[in-house]
């Protein structure tokens, strides 16, 4: 057995023993949405438009207990979903969660990721969620999902942060010292590392990280082990992630927690080290923003294969001739107040209120503009906010 074969088996045997993510398994859909997982409101996210179809083909790589795979069948009503992962046990949850929720525009593979080309046929979405960062060589594991991609297609990626996880890999090595000859045993590694916590002293760096930052979930064994005595993890900086991203060969959408890499939220009372910073290269300036803010825990970014074409809404005639439509992401409409795609509380002016409530699918910005009494820059305002989504003429 080659050593990537060996770290595989052992992955594969770490989640036959603890099925993850532990999510409950319901008899209806799940509650709420990803947004990222909703091929209408992540094409309109990376590109500024609806997408021209909806029958789409979904993958969802290394799908684990299913929890992603539910939402994208359930999010994607005109989708066929594919799944695959590298451990039967976890396969076997995910199939009964997708049964027992209705989910079923679904199949799955008992396939690693390295083995993706044995599908038929590419996909135009394709999701990617924890999974890179485990393998023996992640860049083999893009390159193989990359040439599964359509033209015009999407690829959402999460891959754990150096910075932001310290801890997490100190704890990782104790672990894996007191355990000695039982590496490899789960349970044994679990147990070992709850009396770790518990034997520390209270003001110990790494418990106190602990509490602040992971207890709540590591109450569950599973998580606890795929989070401290997983057999195998590469953790990334900015430099090593865009390294990773050009082995892809696909081109570089953006993050898809735009927030985070808003250097005015870091420096914005220093106006001079804004402008310095602006002569810095876009993987320059997300390198000072993740040194500046070191609780970069991980990296969720969109790769897409061109042609992608990308609309900015700038110029008045074509954005009066688009049809909008309420971005389907969104909580609480009809209200003033709501929750936008990011779960973030939104408070509407009666304008734009107003605006959204005629936003039917049929009708043109020209057309609604015609009934409400709001500007243009306030429609773009909308569309920034990622609360509506844009068919062009």
């Amino acid at each position: 057995m080659s050593d990537s074969q060996a770290v595989s088996s052992a992955v594969a045997k770490l989640y036959d023993t603890y099925p993850f993510p532990p999510e409950p398994i319901l008899d209806e859909p799940p509650p709420g949405y990803n947004w990222r997982w909703n091929w209408l409101a992540a094409y309109s996210f990376c590109t500024g438009r609806k997408p021209a179809k909806q029958d789409i083909r979904i993958l969802d790589a290394g799908c684990g207990s299913g929890v992603g795979t539910e939402y994208l069948v359930h999010l994607n009503p005109q989708a066929q979903v594919v799944g695959i992962d590298l451990s039967a046990g976890t396969l076997a949850v995910a199939k009964e969660r997708c049964q027992r929720s209705g989910a079923n525009r679904v199949e799955f593979h008992h396939l690693s990721l390295y083995d993706v080309e044995q599908l038929p046929g590419e996909f135009d979405l394709i999701n990617c969620v924890g999974v890179l960062h485990h393998l023996p060589d992640p860049i083999r594991g893009i390159q193989a999902l990359a040439k599964k991609l359509a033209p015009g297609g999407l690829m959402h990626i999460f891959v754990y942060g150096e910075l932001g996880r310290w801890e997490i890999q100190l704890m990782q090595k104790a672990i894996a010292l007191l355990q000695n000859e039982k590496r490899g045993d789960y349970r044994d590694g679990v147990q070992v590392g709850r009396q770790i916590f518990a034997s520390l002293p209270e003001n110990n760096r790494l418990v106190k990280r602990e509490k602040e930052r992971w207890a709540m979930e590591n109450q569950r064994d599973e998580c606890f082990a795929d989070m401290y005595v997983h057999p195998q993890e590469i953790d990334y900086n900015v430099d090593t992630l865009f390294e990773l991203i050009n082995a892809s060969g696909l081109e570089f959408i953006g993050f898809s927690n735009p927030g985070f890499w808003n250097l005015d939220r870091l420096l914005g009372k220093a106006p001079e080290l804004i402008e310095r910073a602006g002569e810095l290269s876009d993987r320059q300036r997300y390198r000072l923003i993740e040194l500046l803010d070191p609780e970069v825990t991980h990296y969720e970014f969109f790769l897409g294969r061109p042609p992608i074409t990308k609309t900015d809404w700038s110029e008045d005639n074509s954005l009066l001739q688009a049809i909008p439509e309420l971005n389907p992401c969104t909580d609480g409409f009809p209200s003033q107040v709501l929750f936008n795609y990011d779960y973030q509380v939104v408070n509407l002016s009666p304008a734009e209120f107003e605006f959204l409530q005629k936003c039917d699918g049929n009708s043109t910005v020209t057309d609604i503009l015609s009934t409400v009494q709001i500007s243009l820059y306030e429609v773009r305002n909308l569309i920034k906010q990622q609360l509506i989504i844009l068919t062009p003429a």
